[in-house]
């Protein structure tokens, strides 16, 4: 299956992930000069700089309770890193409500300690060197790149971007070989993330809309974790894995399971398209270091790094203050949202050397695109893994890669969720 094929799933899944680009974009194009005029007058900030945007929040409701915007990496780095006095459960109220209960972004402690070591042994590198070399390298290569050579143009994100992660997905967790149903799985995957509004009359028909394609997901799921716990949990695919998983006498029910699985799969429609075509727009634009790239594929690691770094997907995180906490010399009353720009931390002079620039030679230092601390993402080397195949069929399948000089410039944008739209290229075809 490839997403070149023009269907009637496909334009609903790109119509999905727009819908998604436009909830999460705000009111500006690139926030980031503003973000540093906010920083310059109050690092930390009362006020909820996300609602100022029009950006929905990702912790629920804020109505009657205090929020903190932070900007600073220092300062966002020691929340991220205390979760006694920074609480993740807030998460739950937001996005998490269409989630289901086992989302681990809003675990905090002893109980997210338990459930993040009965996953990790799922996502170690000899489970990834597997699925990247039966999975994830065909699929994203036979399925999406080589169907687009004799076309000599395409658009990365329609074309490849919005198919490949969902589909890869699908392969590791061991689900049945059927594109269509992987379309209609990714729209409402994607439904999900669309359910967060400013705008009470608007939230409460998206929220319908978000919980009827959450339970959809739920009883799509459901009988497949079930069909492979009575079959034995046998298999190296993610399903197989997680039914076997213990860690201290505890395993995961197939309620856990089907959760985990919905999950997933909104993070995969969404954060591994955007870095992807980020990533490709910072390449296309630097043509002597895409070419130096393409030369040495042991760069591709750090150019993704650099680009998790340059143009973050997901541009906030959110806690909640569990006590009377000071931060920056600011009061922060127990009960507070904590509110944290990624953007600007990512870019902070404080911590990167000239950092307006994209450097996939700097020295590694952390920033907080995949997370960070305890809450680090569990997916991030399968995310990795896939854009470094994707980049490299990209790189091994399409000569002479390049904007496509028929259409405008793409750009990377957005408040909340940051990415493009499309990437429109053309190559040399054999």
């Amino acid at each position: 299956m490839a997403t070149a094929l023009d269907t009637e799933d496909t334009r609903a899944m790109a119509k999905s992930f727009q819908s998604v680009s436009d909830n999460f974009g705000g009111s500006l194009e690139d926030p980031l000069p503003f973000y540093r005029e906010r920083m310059r007058e109050t690092p930390v900030m009362k006020g909820d700089i996300l609602e100022e945007l029009g950006v929905p929040p990702i912790f629920g409701n804020a109505k009657g309770r205090p929020v903190y915007t932070l900007f600073r990496h220092a300062d966002i780095g020691a929340v991220l890193r205390d979760e006694d006095s920074f609480t993740s459960s807030l998460i739950g109220e937001g996005l998490g409500s269409f989630m289901g209960t086992f989302m681990l972004t809003a675990m905090d402690g002893a109980y997210h300690r338990r459930m993040r070591a009965l996953l990790q042994p799922c996502f170690m590198p000899p489970v990834l060197k597997e699925w990247r070399e039966s999975l994830i390298e065909p699929v994203i290569r036979d399925e999406f790149i080589g169907p687009l050579v004799p076309r000599g143009k395409a658009d990365l994100i329609k074309d490849v971007g919005l198919g490949f992660p969902v589909r890869v997905i699908y392969a590791i967790l061991g689900f049945p070989d059927d594109p269509a149903g992987m379309e209609v799985f990714a729209t409402m995957a994607l439904k999900i993330l669309s359910g967060p509004k400013r705008d009470p009359e608007e939230a409460m028909r998206a929220r319908t809309e978000a919980l009827a394609a959450s339970q959809a997901l739920h009883d799509h799921v459901k009988p497949l974790v079930e069909k492979r716990r009575a079959e034995g949990s046998k298999g190296n695919d993610l399903i197989g894995r997680l039914l076997r998983t213990e860690h201290e006498g505890v395993t995961l029910s197939d309620e856990q399971v089907t959760d985990f699985v919905r999950m997933l799969l909104p993070a995969a429609a969404e954060t591994t398209t955007r870095t992807f075509g980020s990533l490709m727009i910072l390449l296309l634009e630097r043509p002597e270091l895409l070419a130096r790239v393409r030369a040495d594929r042991k760069l591709i690691g750090k150019a993704i790094d650099e680009a998790v770094r340059y143009e973050p997907v997901a541009t906030f995180k959110a806690r909640e203050a569990a006590r009377d906490v000071e931060i920056g010399g600011v009061a922060i009353p127990e009960g507070s949202i904590v509110s944290m720009v990624i953007q600007t931390a990512n870019r902070d002079p404080e911590v990167f050397d000239d950092p307006d620039t994209f450097d996939i030679d700097r020295r590694p230092k952390p920033s907080f695109g995949f997370g960070y601390g305890v809450h680090m993402c569990i997916g991030l080397f399968v995310a990795k893994a896939e854009i470094e195949a994707a980049v490299n069929a990209v790189f091994d399948l399409l000569p002479n890669i390049r904007f496509d000089p028929d259409t405008p410039p793409p750009r990377i944008k957005g408040v909340g969720l940051r990415g493009p739209d499309s990437v429109h290229v053309v190559w040399d075809v054999p």
